[in-house]
């Protein structure tokens, strides 16, 4: 089984911890860089292959994590010359399986990536998206009104309920073969363009623990319960 990390941005969001650092090598509990915990749980469900791609700071991540031997799995590298988006590298790989999984490298949750995967290919879906369940709340009182300012509803402090993506899919070798070539194309154009040309695209919505490290609120939760997180993510 082979799975594709997406490990090429810059870290904006985390930044300053990612001044120096790739954010996929941000260390989680001061012990564990987060594409290592990746990596480990990938192992741990089966994976034989791994394939990140790179483009800011490459080097840094090549070199901490080699070629995978430390965790008995083959790791392999493909390197952007210009940035490609989220979905964009895909289109640079060659000899991919029929279906594989790709994730970014800033996720980290308790999901069982081997289920999903084979859980995809039962489905033989074109992609299928890891969703969690988020709610967001209003701290005010939402004012609803017509076109002449008239106030024709009102909610006190409402919340509205989303399942989000995970930055975790199941791909068909199919949809790669479709993407264009040399120009940036993110996950959000491929929900657009798949709904638009009728793709065969579902959800598996995942009740577990999910978080993304790169939102710096995460991060911090990430290190101040390392201990708890390990047992949560099985590492």
């Amino acid at each position: 089984m082979r799975a594709i990390i997406m490990a090429g941005g810059k870290g904006t969001r985390l930044r300053p911890y990612t001044t120096l650092i790739p954010k996929p090598l941000v260390p989680i509990g001061g012990n564990e860089a987060v594409i290592e915990i990746i990596i480990r749980q990938l192992v741990r469900d089966g994976f034989n292959e791994v394939t990140i791609c790179l483009n800011h700071q490459a080097n840094l991540i090549q070199s901490y994590l080699g070629n995978g031997e430390r965790w008995n799995i083959r790791v392999n590298y493909s390197l952007e010359t210009m940035p490609l988006g989220t979905i964009g590298p895909l289109a640079l790989l060659s000899g991919l399986p029929d279906d594989f999984l790709v994730m970014n490298g800033d996720v980290l949750c308790d999901i069982d990536y081997g289920e999903f995967l084979r859980a995809h290919k039962g489905t033989k879906r074109k992609v299928s998206v890891a969703t969690h369940s988020r709610d967001f709340r209003i701290d005010f009182g939402v004012v609803d009104t017509d076109e002449a300012g008239l106030i024709i509803g009102f909610r006190e402090k409402p919340a509205y309920f989303y399942q989000v993506s995970m930055g975790i899919y199941c791909v068909n070798r199919t949809v790669v073969e479709g993407l264009p070539r040399n120009t940036p194309y993110g996950f959000d154009n491929l929900m657009l363009d798949g709904i638009r040309l009728g793709k065969d695209m579902a959800v598996m919505k995942h009740s577990g623990f999910w978080v993304d490290i790169g939102r710096p609120d995460e991060y911090d939760y990430c290190n101040e319960n390392y201990q708890e997180l390990k047992q949560k993510l099985r590492i």
